[in-house]
């Protein structure tokens, strides 16, 4: 009869030879290269954006406003003489830096909160899935706008309202993945073995269920992107004159008809966006599920 030592050791050893059989060939995986080679793009124009156009992102300049795509502007200038190409980089750099910190903060707090209640269960398990059922009777979208609204329209206002709402997500899902990780083999050793509540939650049911929620991790991003870029199009974004994809669409929007491209560029840029996080979610559900890994 196996001893719940054994158990644990032999449960060890499968996970490893499970992980090298599933990371070996992650290369081969035509979806998650496509969305590492996009997404890897986009990150290096955002890092480099100062030193990929000599021009300012904020600085007007009246007298060159609203000129055509040329050889000095090559998206043309908008209508305070700012250049187009220019504020479409920087705002690569503030959408990205926005949606991917803005994700960090509920995955942590949610992963915690939804391990805790999956794992202990009873009260706590009772309490954190009737505010759960509760965020999610408001749409995502909705509820950060009016947060945004009461707050006022800034970053640490955008972060805070990301938060607030997006953390309901992850500690479902982590919940769910607890609830059956506990009841396997592993884990009933090593309570029998007297191991503690937390080494078993850290080391041995954590790493176990965390890859369902970074899958979801991805598509969050795009949608925290997405909300930033409505903020900035309603006015309740980040304040101008910084550069950024949403107030770029509001104030290209008007010249629709003659310079088509100051609008349509920036939509066009948080579709390229969307793709590749998706793409990258898609192709890490590939590597990382279950059936993939046996």
């Amino acid at each position: 009869m196996s001893t719940p030592t054994a158990v644990l050791v032999g449960f060890k050893a499968r996970r490893r030879a499970s992980r090298r059989r599933s990371l070996k060939p992650w290369y081969r995986n035509g979806t998650l290269m496509a969305g590492i080679v996009i997404v890897a793009l986009l990150v290096l124009v955002a890092l480099c954006a100062p030193l990929l156009t000599p021009y300012s992102p904020i600085a007007q300049h009246l007298e060159d406003a609203l000129q055509a795509p040329s050889a000095a502007h090559w998206l043309g200038t908008d209508k305070y003489g700012r250049d187009v190409l220019t504020r479409l980089l920087w705002s690569t750099r503030v959408d990205l830096r926005i949606g991917f910190l803005a994700v960090f903060i509920p995955f942590v707090v949610g992963s915690v909160l939804g391990g805790l209640a999956g794992y202990f269960g009873g009260w706590l398990d009772l309490i954190v899935m009737r505010i759960v059922d509760v965020f999610f009777a408001f749409p995502f979208y909705i509820m950060v706008i009016v947060l945004v609204f009461v707050l006022g329209s800034g970053e640490a206002s955008i972060y805070l309202a990301i938060a607030a709402v997006s953390w309901v997500s992850y500690a479902k899902i982590i919940r769910g993945e607890v609830l059956v990780a506990k009841q396997q083999d592993y884990v009933v050793a090593a309570r029998l073995g007297g191991v503690p509540h937390a080494t078993i939650l850290l080391r041995h049911i954590g790493p176990n269920v965390l890859s369902q929620a970074i899958i979801y991790a991805m598509s969050d991003i795009v949608m925290d992107i997405m909300a930033i870029v409505t903020l900035g199009y309603l006015g309740l974004g980040i304040a101008p004159p910084t550069a950024e994809w949403g107030s770029m669409i509001l104030d290209g929007q008007e010249f629709i008809t003659t310079q088509w491209e100051q609008a349509t560029i920036p939509g066009l840029a948080v579709v390229v966006t969307s793709l590749g996080l998706s793409l990258l979610g898609d192709g890490l559900s590939d590597l990382l599920s279950p059936d993939r890994r046996k």
